[in-house]
């Protein structure tokens, strides 16, 4: 099970496309998934974002009242993974 919700994914894509970034530069690695329990999200994960072609990578902590696709849309305006 992903520590990412469906939304949450269509929220980071949303930012790339934003920032005019191809989805396939960017790899997600998730930790702190729990076993599956009736498929409900986890209330907290942490994701590393690694873009591809720099190599650089930044972590968020996801889940229940985090807001990581706008920490992620920050980085990206400060240029963290140019």
């Amino acid at each position: 099970m992903s520590v990412i919700a469906p939304d949450e994914r269509a929220a980071f894509v949303a930012v790339l496309h934003r920032h005019q970034l191809v989805e396939s530069d960017f790899a997600i690695q998730e930790a702190g998934a729990p076993e599956i329990v009736d498929e409900v999200y986890p209330l907290q994960g942490y994701v590393t974002v690694v873009c591809c072609s720099t190599h650089k990578e930044k972590g968020y902590t996801v889940g229940h009242g985090t807001a990581w696709t706008a920490e992620f849309d920050r980085d990206l305006t400060r240029g963290a993974f140019g």
